[in-house]
């Protein structure tokens, strides 16, 4: 009894000794590949940070394509050659995917959500068809350091108001929301210092701006209405939410902005762009990057 108590004793120390050695280096790459393929894509990239072979098993493929959208080949064929695209892994066209993509000469861009996956997508006011844009007295393009877009489109005033644009992109299925980004008030520097100024901000209250969506081919229409109040800070008035069924066919969005009263002049109103995302992302916009 005591020899056998004496050896399980010895034995017991001894594993507890080399298992005190053992350290997150030890455990086998393979099976942290599989632990982080459970997380999102920022936990994975501290977690990478830890040592050698946490860096190492970080980059398996099968984690990244989890993370991926469906279509990620296709968004990262709008990025890169294909010669550049077969020296890539999917780790790197993640990476690449969720910092923002322009195309359509750079007023349109999209990106990945890091944290979800999902594509989104924001159009310029340069890329949007505004009534009498042209004409200074009524609207200018105005340089923005707020905006991801070099210029914002601002308003001084005018009898009516209509704005419109249209997206072709090729979203992966899912439910996405559409909202325009707006402000009333013009940021201005005064006295060194940066304030909105709302001294043009007017007849807004007397009835609400129109806002529609229609997607070609589907026939989904979305109409909805809203009076602008809040001034100084950016909102992201919402149209409505729309479907997309098959991720291998691009879906052609058209949308507007109109106030046509023309009993009564508007003015003060900036427009950012107009952004589209994934529904489930849509219940803080101000939270997107």
């Amino acid at each position: 009894m005591g020899a056998n108590t004496s050896s399980l004793t010895t034995d017991t120390l001894d594993k507890s000794e080399h298992s005190s050695n053992l350290n997150l280096g030890d455990i086998p790459e393979n099976c942290i590949a599989q632990i982080l393929s459970y997380l999102n894509p920022p936990d994975i990239c501290k977690l990478a940070r830890t040592n050698r072979t946490f860096r190492a098993a970080s980059s398996a493929d099968f984690i990244w394509v989890s993370k991926l959208p469906s279509n990620y080949h296709y968004l990262v064929g709008k990025l890169l050659v294909d010669d550049d695209r077969k020296r890539l892994c999917e780790k790197e066209m993640f990476a690449k995917l969720s910092r923002h993509v322009c195309f359509d000469g750079g007023n349109k861009e999209f990106w990945v959500e890091k944290m979800t996956g999902g594509v989104c997508v924001s159009v310029s006011s340069k890329s949007l068809m505004i009534t009498g844009i042209d004409d200074r007295r009524y609207w200018n393009h105005i340089p923005s350091d707020e905006s991801r877009f070099p210029t914002v489109a601002y308003l001084k005033q005018i009898w009516w108001v209509e704005v419109g644009g249209e997206v072709e992109f090729r979203f992966p299925a899912g439910a996405y929301t559409l909202a325009f980004k707006l402000r009333l008030g013009k940021v201005i520097k005064r006295n060194g210092r940066r304030i909105c100024s709302t001294e043009d901000v007017h007849g807004w209250g007397v009835k609400p701006v129109e806002l529609k969506a229609t997607t070609a081919g589907c026939g989904q229409h979305i109409v909805s209405k809203h009076f602008l109040a809040t001034t100084g800070d950016w909102e992201y008035h919402r149209v409505g939410e729309f479907i997309v069924n098959d991720s291998n066919t691009p879906t052609k969005v058209k949308f507007s902005l109109t106030q046509i009263d023309c009993t009564h002049t508007k003015g003060g109103l900036t427009i950012d762009s107009v952004v589209i995302c994934p529904t489930n992302l849509a219940q803080d916009f101000k939270t997107l990057p």
